[in-house]
């Protein structure tokens, strides 16, 4: 009987691997993948009705499923969830991230879950703001201490008048924010923004063109021996996926189109 790709990987790994921990092979054999991440970034993490949905809720399920394990979500304020990971509270942080040199430093990525580029979104009907120049001396929310914060930042410094970088917690208040009209704009992910465009189709609209550099979200784990293992199954996992149209499945139903995806995380100039 062949082994599945995943299961091949981690019977590969325990053989080879000296006698350390290993965080892969403790989760198998607590039958528990423990993942955390803000369940209030939509499409990637959210809840309907009391329940956690998703673009990655859906990947992160395969994942258990390629891996033999059940995953445990862990509902967390975002400025929580790196430092939880660091502690040791969790196995591994679910939310999107997007890839720059610090955080690879630091920390270990999955394969590519989904491309992020930039984009403003604004309030519907706002023609004070046609394309991104134009939110030279305006205010714009953005989620703290995101690689957004830090693209509109580098963004801000190419125009004439600097813009007002508004912080907050969550983008569900940013969005908020910017139908009332106490945003100008908000900042995030092209996929973030486009769908919460078309969730509230009469109160916000993408700002085009997308701006700053373009990029990829992947997940984290800590950047420790022990870790690899485990980054290693998952990004096997993802593949797997590609190769038999789940993850083209998942990408149809909540983006609305198909994405190639390269099969590992490029080191962005960010």
């Amino acid at each position: 009987m062949q082994l599945p790709a995943v299961a091949a990987l981690a019977l590969g790994l325990a053989f080879a691997a000296p006698a350390h921990a290993d965080t892969l092979a403790d989760i198998q054999a607590a039958g528990k993948l423990v993942v955390a991440t803000e369940m209030q970034f939509p499409p990637f993490d959210f809840k309907e009705n009391g329940e956690y949905t998703g673009v990655d809720k859906d990947l992160l399920d395969e994942v258990g499923k390629e891996l033999g394990v059940e995953v445990e979500y862990v509902d967390l304020p975002w400025t929580s969830v790196l430092p939880g990971l660091e502690a040791g509270k969790y196995d591994f942080v679910g939310a999107p991230l997007n890839a720059s040199q610090a955080r690879m430093e630091r920390y270990a990525f999955s394969s590519p879950i989904a491309y992020s580029g930039n984009a403003f979104v604004k309030r519907k009907g706002n023609d004070e703001v046609q394309k991104p120049e134009d939110l030279a001396g305006k205010t714009v929310g953005v989620l703290k201490a995101s690689s957004s914060q830090k693209q509109v930042a580098a963004y801000s410094e190419t125009l004439p008048e600097a813009i007002n970088i508004r912080e907050y917690s969550d983008m569900l208040s940013v969005y908020a924010d910017v139908a009332n009209g106490r945003l100008d704009a908000g900042a995030s992910s092209l996929p973030n923004v486009s769908y919460a465009s078309v969730q509230r189709p009469d109160q916000l609209e993408v700002v085009e063109p997308p701006f700053g550099k373009p990029n990829y979200y992947g997940w984290v784990t800590r950047k420790d021996p022990e870790d690899q293992s485990l980054i290693e199954a998952v990004s096997a996992a993802l593949e797997a996926m590609k190769a038999d149209g789940r993850m083209a499945e998942i990408q149809m139903k909540w983006f609305g189109k198909t994405e190639d995806l390269p099969d590992t995380m490029p080191v962005p100039d960010l």
